[in-house]
């Protein structure tokens, strides 16, 4: 590989910025894979530096498992006959309560590392991911279902293989989508940061250092001080994940916007202008990209001719023995609840359903047109990146007191006044990918509309709502699966000693959850969840994203 032959001045500061990131990532999974030593958390602020390198190291890693994922089960997903499956499981899990996960995994992953620190590192980093994967999944699906049919064409005509096509012409395609929702994700995984570190296994409770611990035994202990401090550090951290991270993939990103004509000056970033001015960095990296991709096209050349599609009959029946052993399970647990007991949970999941829709309805209104115009001007969305962050991360259930002290001191509601408390779990998805989908425009097209004096109405009717229409779409799914989360925590309003709940599905999974013996109610609470998402998915979103694809693609 040839380098020069005198590092210049930008090598010597790149060389410097990913050593310290290589420091830091080695002392934090340094701690991570310790022998676990329970002690109590201290709020000492001189510890609140290491607590917030352990967050990251959490959040970060996560990210990177969450975007693994996508880049494996979005195309299974969107270009093989197993779509219909694996789909209708993405809409199961984006239902399935975070919280659900972590009770479920906590105690597998700490006896698989007993005595270690490891196995609660990842319960937590699992929740994490629980919390981002799906968003992010559902984007890259979106952008592989409304692939311009001229690009298809071309990929054709120039006999690209499966890996050419995907690194050459899908994975760019969906790159400005998949930023925008992946910042969606990491701001969300902040919202679960609290619980995530707070983990409990059997009888014993373990709070792993870190930001979202910290905050949660400042709130316990009711220390104000501790409370800023540590909002403070959330600020700080998610900063530097805006600098060091998504401003430089943001503007990457902006380089494979679809358009046939020059647009304005892409977004810029000091860290990606200092890695692309590093000549050692910028071969390094074109190297590595070359061998992998020489590596693929030969293990595709190995494995030509390519056999037939697998057949999926025998498939057919081990789904349906897993399917008829879950669903029998699923029965013997219930069963003993009776019919009526059933009954009266769909009733209330109908419930929870009207607030959903009306929810959904409600943020797209107000948000929608905000995100539009937002990435309308690509100046100044890049501006107010970092605060739509901070705001998407900020931890809504801190909001939840105030909230309820209103609504209990002004005698409102909480049958119609838990929807707004839903809102906060809603409208980051919605206001996120619209954003997006309004950046992806093309320029030759909002030139068009200028050419033809298209304004007000008609320009909203013509070009920026049937333009952004695929992005959309994934926002409405993704913000549904996030207010059916949210109702668990907003149909249950707390002061003092009293308690108030309103009627729906979220209040019941949230009252069982803290009795004795809820197994089953529980299980029958999240079950109807997950029905009820999965049906409205099929029903709805799907059909809407049918239509993204034959009539609103590029």
């Amino acid at each position: 590989m040839p380098f020069p032959e005198k590092p210049n001045r930008y090598d010597l500061l790149a060389l410097a910025f990913l050593l310290i990131l290589l420091a830091l990532f080695l002392e934090a999974s340094r701690e991570a894979v310790a022998p676990f030593a329970p002690a109590e958390l201290s709020l000492d602020p001189r510890h609140l530096p290491e607590y917030a390198l352990r967050t990251a190291f959490r959040m970060g890693v996560a990210f990177l498992l969450s975007l693994a994922f996508t880049l494996v089960y979005a195309p299974l997903a969107a270009k093989t006959r197993l779509e219909p499956f694996l789909v209708s499981l993405l809409d199961i899990l984006q239902s399935v309560p975070v919280l659900g996960f972590l009770a479920a995994t906590a105690g597998a992953f700490a006896a698989l590392f007993p005595g270690r620190a490891l196995g609660f590192e990842l319960s937590a980093i699992f929740a994490v991911f629980t919390s981002q994967a799906w968003n992010m999944a559902f984007s890259f699906y979106q952008s592989l279902k409304t692939l311009p049919k001229d690009l298809l064409e071309v990929a054709a005509l120039y006999r690209l293989t499966p890996w050419q096509r995907f690194l050459r012409l899908e994975l760019p395609f969906a790159l400005p989508g998949l930023v925008w929702n992946g910042m969606m994700s990491m701001s969300g995984g902040w919202f679960f940061v609290v619980a995530s570190e707070a983990i409990a296994v059997g009888r014993t409770q373990v709070e792993l250092p870190g930001i979202g611990s910290y905050l949660a035994t400042a709130i316990a202990k009711q220390d104000g001080q501790a409370i800023l401090l540590a909002a403070g550090s959330m600020l700080l951290v998610i900063l530097l994940y805006d600098q060091f991270l998504f401003r430089p993939l943001v503007a990457w990103s902006q380089r494979f916007k679809y358009e046939e004509r020059p647009g304005p000056p892409p977004p810029r970033s000091w860290v990606l202008d200092l890695l692309s001015r590093s000549q050692v960095v910028r071969k390094a990296l074109g190297t590595l990209f070359s061998l992998a991709l020489e590596a693929l096209l030969a293990r595709e050349r190995r494995l030509a001719p390519r056999p037939r599609a697998f057949p999926l009959w025998p498939l057919a029946l081990p789904l349906l023995l897993l399917g008829g052993m879950g669903a029998w399970a699923l029965w013997r647990q219930v069963a003993p609840l009776g019919l009526a007991e059933v009954a009266k949970v769909f009733l209330l999941g109908f419930f929870t359903l009207l607030r959903v829709l009306g929810v959904l309805a409600l943020a797209a209104l107000v948000w929608v047109p905000v995100g539009i115009l937002l990435g309308s001007r690509p100046s100044l969305a890049q501006r107010v990146q970092a605060f739509l962050q901070v705001l998407a991360a900020f931890p809504a259930n801190l909001l939840y007191p105030p909230l309820a002290y209103a609504i209990v001191h002004h005698h409102l509601s909480l049958e119609v006044f838990s929807a707004f408390l839903m809102v906060l779990g809603t409208q980051w998805y919605i206001l996120f990918n619209a954003v997006a989908g309004s950046l992806a425009l093309p320029e030759d097209l909002k030139e068009a509309a200028r050419s033809f004096r298209l304004r007000g109405l008609p320009l909203w009717r013509r070009l920026l709502l049937p333009g952004t229409f695929p992005y959309l779409v994934t926002g409405l799914i993704t913000a549904s699966g996030g207010t059916w989360n949210a109702a668990i925590v907003a149909e249950v309003v707390q002061w003092g000693d009293t308690t108030w709940q309103a009627t729906g599905l979220g209040s019941y999974i949230a009252s069982w959850t803290l009795k004795e013996g809820q197994g089953p109610h529980l299980l029958l609470g999240i079950a109807a969840m997950s029905l009820y998402v999965v049906v409205l998915n099929r029903l709805l979103w799907r059909r809407l994203y049918r239509l993204a694809e034959e009539r609103f693609r590029l």
